[in-house]
C-alpha cells in the first residue's frame, strides 16, 4: 500500500465520529515510530469537517517502560526492552480508558530517548481526539499479560523490514542515543535481536503488512 492509501485507511476507522485505536508493531528499528508519526502528521493536516488538528494523536507504548529503578529492582536491567520490562497490564489499562471515551482529558506517558526514560503525563489526548495511533513491539504478542492489548485495538499494522537495514539502523539509533559503536552492535544483536524473535512471528496476526523501505 501506498502512504496516501495508508492514511485514508487510518482515517476510515474513525468513521462516523467513533473512536479508534490504531495499533503499528514490528521489531525495533522496523519504523514503527516514523510511520505512526508520518501519519498523525498527515491526519492532522487534513482534519474532518468540524475537528481540528488534535482529531489524530500519537500514543507510543514506549511510556510504559519500567524505569530503570525498578528493572535494578527486578533484575532485569540487562535485559531492557524485552516484554517483561514493560508494565503491559497498565498500557491495556490506558488504551481501555481511551476506547471507552468518557474523559475530556486524558495524559499519557510518554519516553525520552536521551534518558531511556518515562515520562508521566506528557501527552495530552483530549475527547476531541477520534484516532489514537499506538505503536510498539509488542502488540501482537500471545502472551497473557500482553493479550489484552490486541483486543482493545481497531486494527494492527505490522512494519516490515529487511533484517540486515532494520539491524544497521537500530545501530545507528543507539549510537545517536549516546551507546559506543562497539555496545550499540552488542546490545542491537543480543538484547534487541532476542527481542525480535519474539516478535516476528506475530505478524500473521496482523491486518496490514507495510513495507517499512518502500515508504522511506
Amino acid at each position: 500500500m501506498t502512504f496516501a492509501e495508508l492514511v485514508s485507511r487510518a482515517r476510515g476507522l474513525a468513521e462516523n465520529g467513533r473512536r479508534a485505536v490504531l495499533g503499528i508493531a514490528g521489531p525495533p528499528a522496523a519504523g514503527k515510530t516514523t510511520l505512526a508519526s508520518a501519519l498523525v502528521g498527515a491526519l492532522s493536516a487534513d482534519p474532518p469537517p468540524g475537528l481540528g488538528p488534535d482529531w489524530a494523536v500519537h500514543v507510543p507504548m514506549d511510556g510504559f517502560h519500567l524505569a530503570d529503578v525498578e528493572l535494578e529492582r527486578l533484575g532485569l536491567r540487562d535485559r531492557k526492552g524485552a516484554p517483561d520490562t514493560f508494565d503491559a497490564w497498565g498500557y491495556a489499562a490506558l488504551l481501555r480508558r481511551l476506547v471507552e471515551d468518557r474523559d475530556e482529558m486524558i495524559y499519557a506517558p510518554g519516553f525520552e530517548r536521551v534518558v531511556e526514560q518515562p515520562i508521566a503525563g506528557s501527552i495530552p489526548v483530549p475527547r476531541s481526539a477520534r484516532l489514537i495511533v499506538t505503536e510498539g513491539n509488542y502488540l501482537l504478542l500471545d502472551e497473557p499479560r500482553w493479550t489484552p492489548v490486541r483486543e482493545l485495538l481497531t486494527e494492527v499494522w505490522y512494519c516490515d523490514m529487511a533484517n540486515d537495514e532494520r539491524l544497521r539502523r537500530l545501530i545507528e539509533r543507539h549510537v545517536r542515543f549516546g551507546k559506543t559503536r562497539d555496545a550499540a552492535v552488542a546490545w542491537a544483536t543480543g538484547t534487541d535481536e532476542r527481542n525480535a524473535r519474539l516478535i516476528t512471528p506475530t505478524r500473521d496476526r496482523a491486518d496490514v503488512i507495510v513495507d517499512s523501505l518502500s515508504l522511506s
